[in-house]
């Protein structure tokens, strides 16, 4: 059996601490651990949480990267159509990271009812649209079905549902500008299939989701004509190396834009996150390193005795400091089970209870999105049981300077 394991497991399972000095040092040092644990817990989960819940709803009303003509100026707003004759359409073959491609168009429009109107930017897409991103916000009614025939069917948000008095199955009027100026506006009669809520403000006072075929018509379209495409890549982490070679494969006349580059304040703003992360915890590392040098230090002083009687029976400085790393490591590991018990418990119950809410005008979500992965969970137990020890190597070298004699007197 190993010497140093054995001694630290006699210390360990010993109760007369309990009413000594070092217990209430001890249970201190424990609950810095557990409390760190929980905050870098609450603070990745959150954090991530939050990241990839506006990256999805952006690319729900974006993609993940748009290629138009560079008359648009970056803008979602199309007047000038692009062929849908490609050489990257239907399938990316050159860019394999591209996983799916969309064809959509867009126009402004304005609903109007007996009492009230609002300016809207009718969005067109196809059959073969990625509706998960949508699924997930639909509150009411069902997505729209769109074939070979021109659809009514429209998606728009609770937002303008609740502003105008729209319901599911409600008949709505939407009024387009015509390139003539000089003629009274277009009319196109369109039917309510479904309401959805995406908590993102600038995109739900905005969107109304129709057939592409309708903007088509509008616009006295082909078929093979569109506004721009939509682009969705494998990994969001590797969409500035796609962007970039996405706009090589395109011809010279299209543009390739992430949706990085067309609302940079957004992804500004959730870097900022990735800092807050680093310094939370760096801030609980470091308390709960403090916490058990003194711990440490407590318990050395402590067993000043039994250290000169062990350095008198021919222990060595190391043994003797690997008794303490091993006391130390199990108050460690105690921290790191409750805070994992506590901190993961409170993560579920929030993920799936929502409990905190947010305010989306803010935040751009309604609750606060919950990223569990047990990559991360390993990283913060791992790593904080790493450095915790390494810290306590230093002040482990007291014992060093601990003579025998002196020590077996001390009291």
């Amino acid at each position: 059996m190993n010497f140093e394991y054995f001694i630290s497991k006699r210390l360990v399972t010993k109760t007369d601490h309990k009413s000594n000095i070092s217990a209430p040092i001890i249970k201190i040092a424990i609950s810095a651990i557990a409390i760190g644990i929980i905050m870098m817990f609450i603070a990745i989960s959150t954090g991530l949480g939050l990241q990839n819940k506006i990256r999805e709803k952006v690319a729900a009303f974006n993609g993940h990267m748009v290629i138009n003509n560079f008359s648009n100026n970056q803008s979602t707003i199309t007047d000038n159509p692009i062929s849908t004759r490609q050489e990257f359409y239907p399938n990316f073959k050159a860019v394999p990271e591209v996983e799916h491609i969309q064809q959509v168009a867009t126009k402004y429009g304005i609903i109007r009812t007996e009492t009230d109107f609002e300016g809207i930017v009718v969005k067109g897409v196809e059959e073969n649209y990625r509706w998960s991103y949508l699924q997930e916000y639909l509150v009411d009614g069902k997505l729209p079905i769109f074939d070979e025939k021109i659809s009514r069917e429209v998606l728009i948000s609770s937002y303008l549902a609740n502003r105008l008095g729209f319901k599911v199955g409600d008949k709505l009027i939407v009024y387009f500008l015509r390139e003539d100026q000089d003629r009274l506006p277009r009319s196109v009669g369109l039917s309510i299939s479904g309401i959805f809520n995406s908590g993102f403000k600038e995109f739900d006072e905005t969107y109304v989701i129709a057939d592409l075929k309708q903007i088509q018509r509008l616009n006295n379209w082909e078929a093979d004509q569109i506004g721009q495409f939509e682009l969705f890549v494998e990994d969001f982490s590797d969409l500035q190396e796609v962007g970039y070679k996405v706009y090589e494969e395109v011809d010279s006349f299209l543009n390739a834009s992430t949706i990085i580059e067309l609302y940079p304040s957004i992804f500004e703003w959730l870097k900022m996150f990735d800092f807050n992360i680093i310094l939370i915890i760096g801030i609980m590392i470091l308390v709960a390193g403090i916490n058990m040098i003194t711990a440490l230090l407590v318990l050395i002083l402590e067993r000043t005795q039994m250290i000169g009687v062990l350095k008198a029976l021919g222990a060595t400085d190391w043994s003797v400091r690997k008794i303490f790393l091993y006391n130390a490591g199990f108050l460690i590991f105690k921290g790191l089970f409750w805070g994992n018990l506590i901190g993961i418990s409170l993560l579920l119950i929030q993920k799936y209870l929502k409990v905190i809410p947010l305010n989306p005008e803010t935040y751009y979500v309604s609750e606060a999105p919950i990223y569990l992965s047990l990559d991360y969970i390993l990283v913060i137990n791992l790593g904080t049981l790493l450095l915790c020890v390494l810290m306590l190597l230093v002040p482990s070298v007291i014992i060093t300077k601990i003579s025998p004699v002196k020590a077996m007197k001390f009291e």
